[in-house]
């Protein structure tokens, strides 16, 4: 297939020489940019931490990193309530450390450990903070969408103003359930929004290989949902415009979707750059990439207003650096889940 032939909806955003610099955070209050600066730092460097446990082999499963991707879900949260309902999918690191940064848990949830996550028994993929609104990853793609659809027709049945919300990338649009879940949330009302995290790869392959336009959110113009294209590496621009759609799914509009255009640092899966995978997937692209870091646009539009410095932020990466490795520390002492326990979460109790 010729990559030429794709239709590039997206223009500039999916072009990894642009936005590089740093970013306007016009009407938002100091202590916001504090939190998501601290929030992105922190899941940044708990991946990296996974990322050195599995290439040193001390981590057995297999880890899927997002890092690089920080911006969407500390965006997205920012917006949330513990009662809301969450979804993530296989690649949901910083959706649960973006509600709930405890990176001690993470590791030995990852590490198989029994004080993790979900005690030990779900690896990176299978996640679970019920509460701090996290309801689940699993490893199936789009196996959630359905999932928050029916926690978000539950909220609405229950009179609440809690919404459902899911994470999905632009692979997930080609499964089929996810076309369900759009058409029977629309045709319901039911207050869920949408995240779609558009890397621009599906696993191995490059979303020219796969679909005819790079935009997902034309799937949102056919089952008419009301929705936002935004630089998934800007963290305000996901914070202001994941508000107003949240505050209007609240107020009972019905669903919403959210595009975000980011990229992984890391390969599909583990610790590799995996720079040959796909199709354009070249050490310059990765490059060009990181220099349009969430973090360091964020950071570097804090100091340039002078409401943040160099010097406190050494102070606190070095900071969080003791915290994480003291965690790992923690965690790798930490005992396995004993045999017996195997079938005890097989079965619900009620």
């Amino acid at each position: 297939m010729n990559l030429k032939n794709i239709i590039n909806d997206l223009k500039e955003l999916s072009n990894p020489k642009k936005y590089h610099n740093p970013i306007s955070i016009k009407n938002v209050n100091k202590k916001t940019l504090q939190k998501m600066l601290n929030t992105m730092i922190i899941i940044r460097k708990t991946e990296n931490k996974l990322a050195w446990g599995k290439r040193n082999n001390l981590i057995g499963g297999p880890v899927h990193l997002g890092a690089g991707q920080e911006a969407i879900a500390v965006g997205v949260s920012q917006n949330l309530k513990k009662t809301d309902h969450v979804f993530g999918a296989h690649r949901s690191h910083s959706h649960l450390l973006a509600l709930n940064p405890n990176f001690y848990k993470l590791f030995a949830e990852v590490l198989g450990k029994k004080t993790g996550f979900s005690k030990g028994m779900g690896g990176s993929m299978h996640l679970f903070d019920k509460s701090n609104g996290f309801y689940g990853s699993v490893p199936i793609v789009a196996g959630t969408v359905p999932l928050a659809v029916g926690a978000a027709m539950a909220a609405k049945m229950k009179k609440k103003r809690d919404i459902g919300v899911v994470y999905i990338g632009d692979g997930s649009v080609e499964e089929g359930v996810v076309h369900e879940s759009f058409n029977l949330a629309k045709i319901q009302k039911a207050p869920i929004l949408f995240v779609v995290e558009n890397n621009l790869f599906a696993s191995h392959m490059h979303i020219s290989l796969r679909q005819p336009s790079d935009k997902i959110s034309r799937f949102a113009v056919a089952n008419n949902i009301p929705f936002k294209l935004e630089d998934g590496n800007n963290v305000v621009s996901v914070y202001k415009s994941s508000k107003k759609l949240i505050d209007s799914i609240r107020s009972g509009e019905g669903p919403a979707l959210i595009e975000l255009i980011t990229y992984r640092w890391y390969g599909h899966v583990d610790w590799r750059d995996d720079i040959d995978v796909g199709v354009k997937r070249s050490l310059k692209d990765v490059k060009n990439w990181k220099l349009r870091d969430p973090i360091q646009r964020l950071s570097k539009s804090m100091i340039k207003l002078d409401i943040w410095s160099k010097k406190k932020e050494e102070i606190l990466n070095n900071k969080i650096d003791k915290k994480i490795q003291t965690a790992w520390k923690k965690a790798i002492k930490d005992p396995y889940p004993s045999a017996d326990s195997t079938l005890k979460y097989v079965y619900s109790k009620k």
